[in-house]
């Protein structure tokens, strides 16, 4: 259930989100910031051809016809292309975070003409699969013509068992798969890639994926200073007072929001912000409970979906996470939700810019 203040203000603490396998199934779509996106509308970096190399096997993945580079080596544009070798059933996008996959993979999604196609985070497969049961969830997704699967889960065996299964039984039926995760440098300086842990992890499936590896460097940090903004109390007041004036603004002690998430199952974090335009939480803590961290890991995820601008107030959400986590086996995890708070905390000082101009550019509010 969903309690809304007659301020504009909510607390998470109070919320108590139910979410059914059909409503679970229906929100297997790309978050809300891919929502348009297309391979046109991703900029592949002249720094690291692999990026563009990738976009374009993934056209042809879809059956677009992408550029001809090899004519002029051929001979001539008249002369006939040898035809390109038949792709596999699935395609995994291999490298670490911020290089653009999920804007490949949104657009894999968006591109492919299918009466049946879902997206969603590995976490969100197996929610489902939680909810209904795993016999109810092949009925459910077979058939279906693409299955996208965005931050593939590695860490758990269980999990990871299930998900080769489901996914084994759905090739099976001829449902094209495109899947992505998240792996950083295991070292400073240290590129480190998961294709062969992907591969080994799901051996029995390993031969139906072609695996495209995409080098780069975070884009969330290209135009930031790598580091979260942290709020005095009079600035979180007034920046909770302002998204309250918009539409709706969640208040909550940091501590709190942690002790609520281990009594809301992570398939439902997304119903926890349903109608938010800003995330408040105060008097930030370093986490050094790995249950409590990776919960706020998976919370962090719906609100970098939901593009949610954060506002904070205590320890920085970069430092969110003890040292010794970060030199664990979830340390990817952990990175990536760096990234992306850095980057919701930054853009709270874009909205709150973007809405002070469009008050001056229309000081009547008509």
């Amino acid at each position: 259930m969903t309690q809304q203040n007659s301020t504009g203000v909510v607390h998470l603490t109070e919320r108590t989100p139910n979410v059914t396998g059909p409503e679970m199934l229906a929100s297997l779509t790309p978050p809300p910031q891919f929502g348009r996106a297309t391979f046109d509308s991703y900029r592949a970096d002249a720094s690291y051809p692999s990026q563009q190399a990738a976009k374009e096997t993934l056209q042809r993945f879809v059956g677009l016809r992408g550029p001809d580079r090899g004519a002029a080596k051929r001979g001539g544009l008249f002369r006939r292309a040898p035809k390109p070798a038949p792709m596999k059933p699935g395609v995994y996008l291999d490298g670490g975070f911020g290089v653009g996959k999920t804007h490949l993979l949104a657009s894999v999604y968006h591109a492919l003409p299918a009466r049946r196609k879902y997206f969603g985070s590995f976490i969100e497969y197996t929610a489902l699969v939680g909810a209904l049961g795993y016999r109810n969830t092949v009925d459910l997704l077979r058939g279906a013509d693409l299955l996208c699967i965005d931050e593939f889960e590695l860490d758990d065996p269980g999990d990871t068992m299930v998900m080769t299964r489901l996914l084994g039984e759905l090739v099976a039926s001829g449902t094209k798969l495109a899947a992505t995760s998240n792996t950083p440098p295991n070292a400073l300086g240290e590129g480190r890639f998961a294709a062969q842990d992907f591969l080994r992890e799901i051996h029995a499936m390993s031969d139906s994926f072609e695996t495209l590896r995409i080098d780069g460097v975070d884009y969330r940090q290209r135009a930031i200073d790598g580091s979260s903004v942290v709020l005095d109390q009079s600035q979180y007041t007034r920046c909770i007072a302002d998204g309250a004036a918009h539409g709706l603004a969640s208040d909550d002690a940091f501590v709190d929001v942690i002790r609520h998430l281990a009594q809301v199952h992570p398939s439902r974090y997304i119903r926890l912000i349903d109608g938010l335009r800003l995330v408040g939480l105060r008097d930030v803590r370093v986490l050094t409970d790995q249950s409590e961290a990776l919960r706020f890991v998976a919370f962090v995820d719906r609100v970098y979906d939901a593009q949610l601008p954060v506002a904070a107030t205590g320890a920085p959400l970069d430092a969110v996470f003890a040292e010794e986590m970060l030199s664990g086996g979830y340390r990817k995890k952990y990175l990536r939700a760096i990234s992306r708070l850095n980057s919701l905390t930054h853009a709270l000082e874009e909205t709150r810019t973007a809405e002070a101009v469009g008050a001056s550019e229309n000081p009547s509010g008509v």
